[in-house]
């Protein structure tokens, strides 16, 4: 399957970048940058070194640096560190970002694979919504769109009624729900049911020294911040997106057509509304199965 990734790496975005670029039923056609767990120039220079990283040969666009219509925020330094990676410095990458944005990228390779391609955005969404204006059809040219985002029965974790990728751009994402695309929710109900410990990183490490050992040393501080809210491991968000791309029978789908709240204080909240939608909701997991599929796919990686 052809999967186009819009990510803001990101510590669990490395995690999903790594799992798609080894799980053989995924053909990583691209990924493009954003603004979110870092600026949108460090994400672009960490999609560019997860690229070279993977050693695959695709194209970076780099995205929006800000959401469409909210003001700029503080990125989470004490989550992700302050490039990105936790602890691991600043990357290197040799490679270079695309001379289109975001945006024309998308739209282009759409354009150019009617009906093939699987976007899995996994950070603020806002870099599809400029997409979804720039061409009207771009929507349409789509096979799905799989999001990493929103809670409907669940609590939010930035703040009690939002998740942190609604929160911070909840109307990039009204724009996409109102797009006609097929979509599917991949949100909080669902991503906090599979947790990886410090055990299974250092496992990681051991089978797949290159892919584990460099998720594993990236991986304490993000397992630092869930200690300190309460959780022994890490919520697996945004592999969780990307599995379900090719394995939707995973998830436990509700089809429902969805709205964002777009202001006061329960902005970025997701919820339900009426009409007939192709919106879909994850709202229940297979999660042994999921948690097996991420590891296995690591070990057999490099």
């Amino acid at each position: 399957m052809k999967v186009l990734i819009d990510t803001d790496p990101g510590i669990d975005d490395a995690m999903a970048i790594v799992f798609a670029a080894r799980h053989p039923d995924v053909e990583l056609v691209g990924l493009t940058s954003v603004f979110g767990n870092v600026p949108v120039d460090i994400a672009t220079r960490n999609a560019l070194a997860l690229v070279e990283h993977c050693e695959l040969d695709i194209p970076v666009a780099q995205g929006a640096s800000r959401p469409l219509e909210l003001p700029p925020f503080d990125f989470p330094a004490h989550i992700h560190g302050e490039h990105g990676f936790g602890h691991l410095p600043a990357a290197s990458p040799s490679r270079a970002v695309l001379g289109e944005s975001a945006a024309e990228f998308m739209t282009r390779i759409a354009r150019e694979n009617p009906g093939e391609i699987t976007l899995c955005p996994v950070g603020p969404i806002t870099n599809v919504a400029e997409a979804i204006r720039l061409d009207p059809a771009f929507a349409g040219n789509l096979r799905r769109i799989v999001f990493m985002g929103g809670a409907l029965d669940a609590r939010g974790n930035i703040t009690p009624h939002a998740e942190a990728n609604t929160y911070h751009d909840p109307h990039a994402l009204e724009v996409v729900l109102r797009s006609g695309a097929e979509i599917l929710m991949i949100g909080l109900d669902v991503t906090m049911r599979v947790q990886l410990q410090a055990a299974d990183f250092r496992e990681l490490a051991l089978h797949a020294p290159h892919d584990g050992g460099f998720l594993d040393r990236m991986s304490g501080l993000y397992l630092d911040f869930y200690r300190s809210i309460g959780q022994e491991g890490c919520a697996l968000h945004d592999p969780m997106a990307v599995i379900a791309c090719i394995q939707d029978g995973l998830f436990t789908l509700e089809n429902t057509a969805l709205s964002t709240v777009l202001e006061g204080d329960e902005i970025g909240r997701t919820q339900r509304r009426a009409g007939e939608s192709r919106t879909f909701a994850a709202l229940d997991c297979d999660a042994s199965a999921i948690r097996s599929m991420f590891l296995d796919t690591i070990r057999r990686g490099a």
